[in-house]
């Protein structure tokens, strides 16, 4: 099994797309509207579906915002410069909404950025994060 994607409702199908993809660099995989069901679908990635997991943003005619609820938590993508990437991002008219640094009770280096809809997303400055090799030993100090 592997995982192929998440999909997330949006309010606004270009403002979502000129995020995903101008603001964060992903692209444009493909896209379909659904006249008989009154939605579009828009898959967005960092590479081809074959080999990526991907964004599924759906947008469902006329309905222009969401509850988002209280269960749903973010989607996490890794960087190289995490600083870098902030600035870039509010370059790009992104919103950043928990500047970069280490996490509560941490030493993950995380920001969170939020996208028109409202979605949160996390930033984790790759290498700052924890390894397998740490979960695995932590798992046999529990057991």
């Amino acid at each position: 099994m592997r995982l192929l994607h998440t999909m997330l409702r949006v309010g606004n199908l270009e403002e979502s797309l000129n995020f995903y993809c101008d603001v964060l660099g992903m692209t444009l995989l493909r896209q379909k509207d659904y006249p008989g069901g009154e939605f579009t679908l828009a898959f967005v990635g960092y590479g081809d579906e074959a080999d990526h997991s991907v964004i599924e943003l759906t947008y469902n005619w006329g309905v222009d915002s969401y509850d988002l609820g209280d269960g749903y938590g973010h989607i996490a993508l890794g960087v190289d410069d995490i600083y870098q990437t902030c600035d870039a991002i509010r370059e790009r008219g992104g919103k950043v909404v928990r500047e970069p640094g280490p996490m509560k009770h941490g030493s993950t280096v995380i920001a969170f950025v939020e996208d028109p809809t409202g979605y949160k997303i996390e930033l984790i400055q790759l290498g700052t994060q924890g390894s397998a090799k740490d979960s695995k030993e932590v798992a046999q100090q529990s057991a």
